[in-house]
């Protein structure tokens, strides 16, 4: 009697082992992924872990985790953080780079979620006892014309979405190549997907936490604004020989600190990151000897932030940043500084975000809310008529008075 390929299953998987792969196998482990794996390449980028499944000794699936993708859209909009974030944060997410069952797939077909099962249980001690840090998600692309992710669908990875059929070339950039993927990814701890869109972490992850600040999400003539409501506050300094004007070094210092930068050092690394239409926009004034504008240094940020009157100049970004768009504002780095004695009953600190009739729509309102834990003061005018009445006859049955204006939080 002929056996069916399930029959054996029982007895076998669970004598299925993966270890991490010693350094003497490296090469045998390199040239069966080359030989034998679709995409018929080893090199791993970053980041990585190699996995070698046995079976009474026997080599029957090799496995390698690897660094993170840099930026996948499918990604970023199911995790739902910032720009920022995922700069800083992208260390702990690992992608599940290669694959590779030896054995045919039909003489143990759940051979694989066997192996994948067991490195994920592992993952995290591996990862961090070799790179110092732990991982909170894994990532997978799986080429669908050749595979149904069905093993990764078994070990609770979820698909999110295709690619968009671009690879990587050379920095920032990409060449179609007409083969998107899709991706699976799947939480190594629960409640990782909002843990990564957080905007404070918990000490014990904060300390992985990468200090690098977020791209610039104002467009040129945003930065413009800036630099004319600055122009308000006088400079304090006198002499000759001032390469850089206040405003110039006051709007840099405001942009680099909603980016997420602290610190003078911080600002000067940040700045460096801003385009020559953007510094242009900021003030910044070209250099006699080759015409480029070039960012402040950490002494001059130094300098000037500690002679300017901080009141005036909070108050002058708080109402610039009211009359900004939403989708900058989700960018920014919230995470700044709350008042002594404003904490709530539960311990946790009052966040209060204020914005012009604008911002008076759901997706704020939600944003703050619910992404960031804080509450909202938003302007509420008359021709905003649904909402306005509404408001009307809140206001009315608390027993306030409303008139042209509403202020609702």
């Amino acid at each position: 009697m002929v056996q069916t390929p399930f029959t054996g299953e029982t007895n076998v998987l669970p004598r299925v082992s993966v270890r991490l792969v010693q350094e003497h196998e490296r090469p045998e482990f390199d040239r069966l992924l080359q030989e034998k794996h679709y995409l018929h390449n080893c090199i791993l980028i970053g980041q990585s872990l190699r996995y070698v499944a046995e079976l009474d000794g026997q080599w029957v699936a090799l496995i390698a985790f690897s660094a993170a993708s840099l930026h996948v859209k499918a990604r970023e909009k199911h995790i739902g953080w910032s720009a920022r974030q995922r700069a800083r944060r992208l260390d702990l997410v690992v992608n599940n780079s290669r694959f590779l069952v030896l054995p045919e797939r039909q003489r143990y077909p759940n051979l694989a979620s066997r192996v994948l099962g067991l490195c994920l249980h592992r993952l995290c001690a591996d990862w961090q006892q070799r790179w110092q840090h732990p991982v909170l998600l894994v990532e997978s692309f799986v080429d669908e014309s050749h595979y149904r992710g069905t093993c990764y669908r078994a070990c609770g990875f979820t698909a999110v979405g295709p690619t968009q059929g671009f690879a990587r070339s050379s920095r920032d950039f990409y060449l179609e190549h007409d083969e998107p993927k899709q991706l699976y990814l799947r939480e190594l701890r629960p409640g990782a997907r909002k843990l990564l869109r957080q905007a404070r972490w918990p000490e014990a992850l904060a300390v992985y936490e990468r200090e690098l600040a977020g791209p610039c999400p104002f467009r040129a003539a945003s930065l413009a604004s800036l630099l004319d409501r600055l122009a308000a506050l006088p400079d304090t300094r006198s002499g000759h020989g001032l390469r850089h004007r206040q405003r110039f070094i006051l709007a840099c210092a405001a942009v680099s600190t909603l980016m997420g930068a602290c610190g003078y050092r911080a600002f000067e690394n940040t700045c460096k990151k801003f385009t020559q239409r953007q510094l242009r926009a900021l003030g910044c004034q070209p250099a006699e000897e080759d015409g480029h504008y070039y960012p402040p240094s950490d002494s001059t940020f130094q300098r000037v932030l500690k002679a300017v009157d901080s009141a005036r100049l909070a108050a002058i970004i708080g109402a610039w940043l009211a009359h900004q768009e939403i989708g900058a504002l989700l960018q920014l780095a919230v995470d700044g500084k709350v008042l002594r004695g404003s904490g709530r009953h539960d311990g946790k600190p009052c966040v209060l975000i204020t914005g012009d009739a604008m911002h008076c729509q759901q997706e704020s309102a939600r944003y703050i809310t619910q992404e960031l834990g804080g509450d909202y003061l938003f302007g509420l005018k008359g021709n905003q008529s649904g909402i306005f009445e509404k408001a009307q006859h809140l206001l009315a049955q608390q027993g306030f008075s409303p008139c042209g204006q509403a202020g609702l939080g």
